[in-house]
């Protein structure tokens, strides 16, 4: 968390002041260059209480959407969630603990949707509860395959 200063001034250009230091030419580049780490992680990288990771997400959709790959944005956001949530990767058994932990990551990954991807979110995370994964499965990005099989690129 910041204390409120990551809203102070310029934020946008504080930023990408920042991704630039760190030799990128956009966020995106940043971000998919650590597709793992979330988006705390990555602003608290870019700047500790100078960053926040709500900016963070915001340019980074904007980046997307810029670029079309929004669904790829989406996809790679389900990645940071389940990295963040379960470090081990999809859980063996959907018991009471696991279906807790996994409806977290589901549900953060919603939150952090734009409105426009929503619903093929909810439609991945019923095919995700109703034929889980391999126990273990971590996509290691956006490009996984099964990741890919449940949010195609569709961008127009």
């Amino acid at each position: 968390m910041t204390d409120g200063r990551s809203w102070q001034g310029n934020w946008k250009a504080r930023l990408y002041e920042k991704v630039r230091e760190r030799g990128y030419e956009s966020l995106m580049a940043f971000a998919e260059a650590r597709p793992t780490a979330s988006l705390v992680a990555l602003a608290e990288e870019l700047g500790k209480d100078d960053i926040a990771g709500v900016q963070v997400f915001s340019v980074l959709v904007a980046e997307a959407e810029r670029s079309k790959q929004l669904t790829r944005l989406v996809r790679g956001q389900f990645v940071r969630e389940l990295y963040t949530c379960l470090p081990n990767g999809w859980p063996d058994v959907l018991n009471r603990e696991a279906r807790t932990e996994v409806a977290i990551v589901l549900g953060q990954w919603f939150a952090y949707t734009p409105e426009t991807h929503k619903e093929m979110v909810d439609r991945a995370s019923d095919a995700l509860l109703a034929n889980p994964p391999l126990a273990g499965w971590h996509p290691l990005g956006p490009d996984d395959e099964l990741l890919r099989t449940l949010l195609p690129d569709k961008e127009a």
